[in-house]
């Protein structure tokens, strides 16, 4: 994920366009007047939909909500635009990926930005422990106030880039929500999953044509099946359509495994360091 930085999805900014020097597209500078930044409309009250998808934890998706339209707009994570539509189009857009998650699953949401989707699937889903990993300092900063605000225990803030997790993270789900394309987004996800795991990509209208672009690519990566699907059918009035790819035994391909095994020397060495070195033979 060389070069990874921000990138923004449909007014939510996430990982892979300018550099973290500069302001996020489509948001006001810093220094811009609080009247540029804050908008005047709020997200409104929770759909119908929102006390079926997170049951007791709804007052938690309420204030989530409230911070991504208060201080996820006032540093720039989030558009002024979006907020009239945070519900549908984002949190329960988001939320409804839970549909898929195997019990106890560990999850790591690669390039996790203001939360999406991870803390709403952290939130309807609280058997699931979830991995935020973000490369961006203001953005982990933000999350971090976020988890600890909403006392959100199976969720973990990481700062970094997905290509340095190799061999550190290790999960049953990478999820992804990114204008990315899809043989990128699986280069940076697949290496961290463990074998036969899933990485779920929320895509719109080009889930199938990416596919069918990223065929090799994929295969490469170790991954054996693929697939479009629709979640929240029935319960959103648009659903989200995931791609869904399962790894085989080496997820990541040749490249990852190879760094997945000098990551676990190197923390044998580390461990052995420790102990004052490795031990001689007798």
């Amino acid at each position: 994920m060389s070069g990874e930085a921000d990138m923004e999805t449909d007014g939510v900014a996430t990982e892979g366009g300018p550099s973290e020097g500069g302001p996020d597209r489509g948001t006001p500078a810093e220094g811009a007047p609080t009247s540029a930044r804050t908008p005047a409309e709020g997200p409104g009250e929770p759909p119908a939909a929102a006390a079926g998808i997170f049951g007791e934890r709804l007052p938690v998706a309420v204030r989530y909500t409230e911070l991504l339209a208060t201080a996820g707009v006032q540093r720039g994570l989030i558009g002024p635009r979006e907020v009239p539509r945070l519900w549908d189009r984002h949190v329960l857009n988001c939320a409804v990926l839970a549909e898929l998650l195997p019990a106890n699953a560990s999850l790591c949401d690669v390039g996790s930005g203001a939360g999406l989707p991870g803390i709403p699937v952290a939130m309807a889903r609280p058997d699931v422990s979830v991995t935020l990993l973000e490369p961006l300092l203001r953005r982990t900063t933000f999350l971090e106030e976020v988890v600890r605000e909403l006392g959100l225990d199976n969720v973990t803030v990481l700062r970094g880039r997905a290509e340095e997790m190799v061999g550190k993270v290790a999960v049953d789900i990478v999820t992804a929500r990114a204008v990315a394309p899809l043989d990128r987004l699986a280069g940076w996800g697949m290496p961290l999953l463990r074998p036969y795991g899933q990485m779920l990509a929320l895509k719109g209208d080009t889930a199938e044509q990416e596919i069918e672009e990223s065929r090799s690519a994929l295969t490469k990566l170790g991954a054996e099946r693929w697939s479009v699907i629709s979640v929240g059918e029935g319960t959103l009035e648009t659903s989200t359509r995931v791609v869904r790819v399962e790894a085989g035994e080496s997820p990541g391909g040749v490249r990852a495994a190879t760094r997945r095994a000098k990551a676990a020397r190197a923390g044998r060495g580390a461990k052995d360091a420790g102990r004052g070195g490795p031990r001689r033979r007798r």
